[in-house]
């Protein structure tokens, strides 16, 4: 099986709730999972939020939709995912994070395949970033996403799922994936309320025409509307990690 896990939660701190914010009609999150949910590859999607009652809202929104979504811990975010992989099973685990509306349904496809074709614990298109931020996929084999989980994880680590997987090569066979021409300038990622607008701009623009608009879409959209354009210019890529 080939599990996408979606992350997400209601307490960011730069933009809070930002993930059941309106998105041309329909929460942000929401949106995303339509995305997701085109993608030929992935098996089955779920929803990993936390137990913090600030995300019983986001349970309840998901859950009348029809969505699955499992909780866990706030600030572990490895052990909220080692309890859906422990119920669900699968060979291959795909890390979404739910402030990404604009994500590539044929990215993630691409991904997957590389993943699969190469046999690396770890396979991702942030390792050496070249696409838009925003159009994160990152693959795991459940087998070494196991063998993580019984290291000794730091507490930063624990938060930012992948971290102890990639920050550690001699362990776990890693695959960068990257694309030509280098994008990884162009900022499609939701942080901040300008990030939102930016969002709600390209929907506006391109979604009823087209519901399953792509990233070579998007690039035309802002290369002929460049006022329109959002770059790492105007928040740097990681900056909530890097904080």
């Amino acid at each position: 099986m080939i599990l996408a896990i979606l992350q997400g939660r209601l307490s960011s701190t730069r933009l809070p709730g930002k993930v059941l914010k309106d998105l041309h009609g329909k929460p942000m999150i929401v949106r995303q999972i339509e995305r997701i949910q085109q993608s030929s590859k992935v098996d089955k999607l779920v929803v990993a939020t936390s137990l913090d009652p600030s995300d019983d809202k986001l349970v309840i929104a998901l859950t009348e939709l029809g969505v699955d979504v499992r909780r866990g811990p706030l600030d572990d975010v490895v052990e909220r995912f080692r309890i859906v992989i422990d119920e669900f099973q699968p060979e291959t685990v795909v890390r979404l994070t739910a402030d990404c509306p604009l994500t590539d349904p044929d990215v993630i496809d691409f991904v997957i395949e590389q993943h699969l074709e190469n046999g690396s614990d770890y396979t991702s298109n942030v390792l050496k970033p070249t696409y838009p931020d925003g159009l994160d996929v990152e693959c795991i084999r459940g087998d070494a996403f196991r063998r993580m989980c019984e290291l000794d994880l730091s507490d930063m680590q624990r938060e930012h799922v992948t971290m102890g997987l990639y920050s550690r090569p001699e362990v776990f066979s890693l695959q960068s994936i990257e694309q030509e021409p280098n994008r990884s300038e162009m900022r499609w990622t939701v942080d901040v309320a300008d990030d939102l607008e930016f969002a709600r701009l390209v929907y506006s623009r391109l979604y009823d025409r087209n519901p399953r608009f792509r990233q070579d879409d998007i690039v035309a959209l802002v290369t002929s509307n460049p006022e329109l354009s959002r770059t790492d210019a105007d928040v740097a890529r990681n900056s909530g990690l890097n904080k």
